[in-house]
């Protein structure tokens, strides 16, 4: 059995991006994001791969989009995020890494089991927001607080969280 697993840096205001980038620079989260999904399954919506433009080294791609035509080289393409949990369930980890609107849909379809966040400590304007994380769904399980340094130029957390 798969562990689901989302996996988003967000914004205080849950701010995700804006015209289809990310909206802050934060190497340690990158590493971080690589360290954690390298070797494994990482869904993500048409746009969210578009933004990033190829895919990820050492890890399986799986696109999800409506439109039943889309190619995309060197990855999986399915038209629902049940479908890509399905490709993917071989894998005992697989990452939900966005968009907003795959992040809304793995909520309320209930199919998540943890939440893996960057908690970045300012708000920003954007055209993207992670859904609310309803705590009576979920609970803390983890948390790592760093301060903003040459590198990292804003303060952020890691937080994990499990279902209750």
């Amino acid at each position: 059995m798969s562990i689901i697993t989302i996996i988003a840096a967000i914004a205080n205001n849950n701010a995700l991006g804006k015209d289809n980038d990310l909206i802050w620079h934060l190497p340690a989260d990158l590493k971080r994001f690589k360290k954690v999904t390298t070797g494994h399954h990482i869904l993500m919506g048409r746009n969210t791969y578009e933004s990033i433009g190829k895919p990820l080294p050492n890890r399986t791609t799986v696109i999800i989009t409506r439109n039943k035509e889309y190619k995309a080289d060197g990855c999986i393409v399915v038209n629902s995020i049940e479908k890509a949990i399905e490709v993917a369930k071989s894998d005992e980890h697989i990452y939900i890494i966005g968009g907003a609107q795959i992040y809304k849909q793995a909520m309320v379809t209930n199919l998540v089991d943890q939440l893996d966040i960057t908690q970045v400590h300012e708000s920003f304007e954007a055209d993207v927001f992670f859904p609310e994380i309803d705590l009576d769904t979920w609970k803390e399980s983890a948390k790592e607080g760093f301060k903003a340094d040459e590198k990292n130029k804003h303060d952020y957390s890691f937080i994990s969280y499990t279902k209750r």
